[in-house]
């Protein structure tokens, strides 16, 4: 079954810097010169799928691939991870221009794994997995789409249903603009002031990575106060803000691409901010 999480770690700058330059990928595509096609100018393209090699460097063929087409793998290759995003956290609701909004030596990391297996095997195997191991993450089931994000053009728009009262993690994901970013910022802010004050939230943060990538992750006690917040039915003087928002989005819109996706926690794992335990 496909898994969803999100880490959060102390990684440390040049490991965060890192990660934004050589995030974790999957297994790729390599173009191998087929006998027949020697001495012509075309490829073939053979997906592959890495087994890691313990001791590192050997290249062989492997299952569906012709003998004389091998397969080879980088450090950030993960065998069994679909997509990833590497960010840095910001805290919701502070001013754009504030240093304090932002934490380099912090790492968020997003991602859509084969299993739950895989990701334990990137935690314990990996080096960039080891570092999130000192951290945090929970592990999420799909339930539903809204909007589109190429890298994961693959997902249903609805998945599974879930009780109301029941939590859920919700994860926003754009690819901004950067000729609306000054327009963003000024109908951004307010709501992520709106979420940060909600009562029903128990962890929520916004992330980045230039240029112009930006993400939400929030957890909510249920999935009805999410709803409520999403379309201005909570309380408050300024319950709108979110459905305004998405109003003047819809006007013109802020990003090349968005997405809202939402979740069931399955499980979470480690401490942030000192505290084991964020899900209701």
């Amino acid at each position: 079954m496909s898994v969803f999480s999100f880490h959060l770690a102390n990684c440390g700058i040049l490991t965060t810097l890192g990660a934004l330059v050589r995030a974790p990928k999957r297994p790729g595509v390599i173009l191998q010169r087929t006998p027949c096609q020697r001495g012509t100018h075309l490829f073939r393209r053979q997906a592959f799928f890495p087994q890691l090699n313990r001791m590192g460097g050997e290249k062989r063929a492997g299952p569906g691939l012709s003998p004389n087409c091998t397969r080879s793998f980088s450090s950030d290759s993960i065998p069994g991870l679909i997509h990833a995003e590497c960010m840095i956290p910001m805290t919701l609701g502070r001013p754009v221009a504030l240093p304090a909004r932002y934490h380099p030596r912090q790492l968020a990391l997003f991602a859509n794994w084969d299993s739950e297996a895989a990701i334990d095997d990137f935690l314990a195997t990996s080096k960039l997995g080891a570092e999130l191991s000192s951290g945090w993450h929970v592990r999420m089931e799909f339930m539903r789409r809204w909007g589109f994000i190429s890298e994961l053009a693959g997902l249903p728009e609805v998945a599974i249903d879930h009780d109301e009262q029941c939590p859920v993690v919700a994860v926003t994901l754009a690819r901004l603009k950067l000729s609306q970013a000054l327009r963003f910022i000024r109908w951004g802010k307010p709501v992520e002031e709106q979420v940060r004050d909600n009562p029903a939230i128990t962890l929520a943060l916004a992330a980045m990575r230039p240029m112009g990538t930006l993400s939400t992750f929030s957890i909510w006690n249920t999935q009805k106060a999410m709803t409520d917040m999403v379309n201005g039915r909570s309380s408050g003087p300024f319950a709108n803000r979110h459905a305004e928002a998405m109003q003047e989005r819809n006007r013109r819109d802020f990003h090349h691409e968005f997405t809202t996706l939402r979740f069931r926690p399955i499980s979470e794992h480690g401490i942030w901010q000192g505290n084991p335990r964020h899900l209701p």
